[in-house]
């Protein structure tokens, strides 16, 4: 392999070798010692490395070098590596790489390597060539050369190896790491302006202080390293200890602080653009799911015909779809609230299996008036059964009613008719709860990636995500298609409600209406405006005296009293059972 300085230091070497006649070759210098050290070498935590004399001699290898000195071919699998240090700190580096054909070998070198607790030490490349079959890709990161078949060379520079030590210099660079196949032999030379005084060369797994095969500086001053049989993801990692000033020191090392820690890298830009899909596509999901719910509700809903004439010209309610007073309330708003029972009550006393007799301004007592029949549905049973238990009457006043019993009944009903796919409640809990654990998640994460390995941004992005899926669980609808479908039928309620007068209703049947009504009105809060429109109701007028469903001394106060029973029975829920 020819570079510059090697025709320098190839007849440097022909000089030695073909000098007086008689005169025995120059041979590689020695230490005066030639005892390996007692201990296996060992290199501080690059940054700031101290190398220790007794440790860093040149080393002898333990048997011929390869070729007895004389150059070999490159062999497939093998690395040829040249470094010559310039004047400016600036290390010149050339490889050649033989590959075995219908293969590759790709090297990944870290630009950046632990130096203790709280810096990272950082190398940069520049100016890379390549001759052959090669690709090389740099970032702040890495260094990444994709070889394939044949002999490539790749010549870069590389930046920040020299160090200022306690009176002298120290260079250092990993002369191979990151290959993804063995390294069947690696040959490396390093020469610098002036003769080094120690070196230290490690083989083997990262953290390893096992040495090199060979590390020797020859008679012309140029440090030769060999090892053989590296394996895949193991390094080389060369430390020359040079006299203080020999080049230009350019050593760069980044506090691993809570500032660098949140520097935006590739691990964490990656991170974050897929937390951006991900909320991009979540949100967009909500925004189709919500406008499916919004359209339902702005979508303009003709008349609704909801009172039936029958045979013989009697007009009566009939709700959209058979719908209950309970479900409306809970399709409408997704929730079980108090309001809904309410209306359950008032209904059920409609129907008649319940009768409300009022015994002053503020007591009214809910009497037995039929037993619960198949026509119920499971949460009117329910409810039912918690008003009045095995008694026949109870004062409102009195009422226990577990409000709990009666959300899980009214929840599994509307999941059984199809107006939702799962409960309301626990689907949006369910995910509230993941995304607030999430964002915990995402804020231990952010903690220890800051004090560790960086790219705390990962964990910010936790942070977030977790803090949007749980105000999307909130936002996010839990309708079904039908229960949308539903709610649209609902609008066209709220109008029968607020338009319908009682004088285009029979007399004989506005009392019939005005009850079948009234518990869609207190469920959905037109309670006023629809009792006002009957206040000149004559109760007399299908051949009976009051409401039906009804008892007071004053029928005619009934437009004023039932407001006041509704507050009652909301009293007694809500207390039972705060919402």
């Amino acid at each position: 392999m020819l570079v510059k300085w090697g025709i320098r230091a190839a007849a440097l070497a022909a000089l030695c070798v073909l000098g007086a006649p008689g005169q025995a070759a120059a041979q590689p210098t020695l230490p005066s010692d030639p005892r390996p050290p007692s201990t296996i070498p060992s290199l501080q935590p690059p940054g700031k490395p101290s190398l220790d004399p007794s440790m860093i001699n040149p080393t002898k290898p333990s048997g011929p070098l390869p070729g007895g000195g004389i150059p070999r071919p490159l062999l497939p699998g093998s690395i040829n590596i040249a470094m010559k240090l310039e004047r400016n700190g600036s290390l010149s580096v050339t490889e050649q790489v033989f590959v075995q054909a219908r293969r590759t070998m790709t090297r990944r070198a870290p630009l950046r390597i632990k130096a203790g607790d709280d810096q990272d030490r950082v190398f940069s490349v520049r100016d890379v060539e390549v001759k052959g079959n090669a690709t090389t890709e740099v970032s702040d990161e890495q260094f990444v050369m994709s070889i394939g078949e044949g002999a490539s060379t790749v010549t870069y520079t590389v930046d920040g190896t020299v160090t200022e030590v306690a009176g002298h210099q120290e260079v250092r660079w990993q002369v191979a790491s990151g290959w993804d196949t063995r390294v069947r032999v690696l040959r490396a030379s390093f020469i610098a302006p002036d003769q080094p005084e120690a070196v230290v060369c490690l083989a083997g797994a990262l953290g390893s202080h096992s040495p090199c095969r060979s590390a020797l500086t020859d008679s012309t001053q140029v440090l030769r390293v060999v090892q053989e049989s590296l394996p895949a993801g193991q390094r080389v990692d060369l430390t020359v200890r040079l006299p203080a000033g020999t080049v230009g020191a350019n050593a760069r090392f980044d506090d691993i602080g809570t500032a660098n820690a949140f520097a935006l890298t590739g691990a964490s830009g990656i991170g974050l653009g897929a937390l951006v899909l991900l909320l991009i596509g979540g949100f967009a999901l909500l925004w189709l799911a919500r406008g499916r719910d919004a359209r339902a509700l702005a979508a303009d809903v003709g008349p609704v015909e909801l009172l039936m004439t029958g045979d013989g010209g009697r007009v009566a309610f009939a709700s959209p779809d058979g719908v209950l007073p309970g479900q409306v309330g809970t399709v409408v708003d997704e929730r079980v609230d108090v309001a809904d029972v309410t209306a359950t009550i008032v209904d059920l006393a409609v129907r008649n299996y319940l009768f409300i007799r009022e015994l002053g301004p503020n007591e009214w007592v809910l009497v037995r008036r039929n037993p619960p029949d198949g026509v119920l549905t499971d949460y009117e049973r329910a409810v039912y059964h918690q008003l009045l238990g095995n008694a026949n009457e109870v004062p409102i006043s009195a009422l226990r009613v577990d409000m709990g019993a009666v959300r899980e009944a009214m929840y599994s009903d509307v999941v059984t008719r199809e107006w939702f796919a799962r409960r309301p409640d626990h689907d949006r809990s369910l995910w509230s709860i993941v995304g607030v654990l999430l964002a915990l998640l995402g804020v231990a994460a952010t903690v220890v990636l800051a004090l560790t390995v960086g790219h705390a941004q990962l964990g910010l992005a936790l942070v977030v995500g977790g803090l949007g899926l749980a105000l999307g669980a909130r936002m996010m609808p839990a309708r079904t298609k039908r229960g949308s479908v539903l709610v649209q039928q609902v609008r066209g309620l709220l109008g029968y409600l607020r338009t319908t007068e009682a004088s285009t209703i029979p007399e004989a049947d506005r009392e019939m209406v005005l009850s079948r009504s009234l518990p869609y009105a207190v469920v959905l809060g037109e309670v006023d405006g629809w009792v006002r429109r009957f206040a000149d109701l004559n109760t007399e007028a299908d051949g009976t005296s009051g409401v039906y469903w009804y008892e007071t001394d004053t029928p005619a106060d009934f437009p004023t009293r039932f407001p006041a029973l509704l507050a009652a029975l909301d009293r007694a829920l809500g207390g039972a059972s705060p919402r």
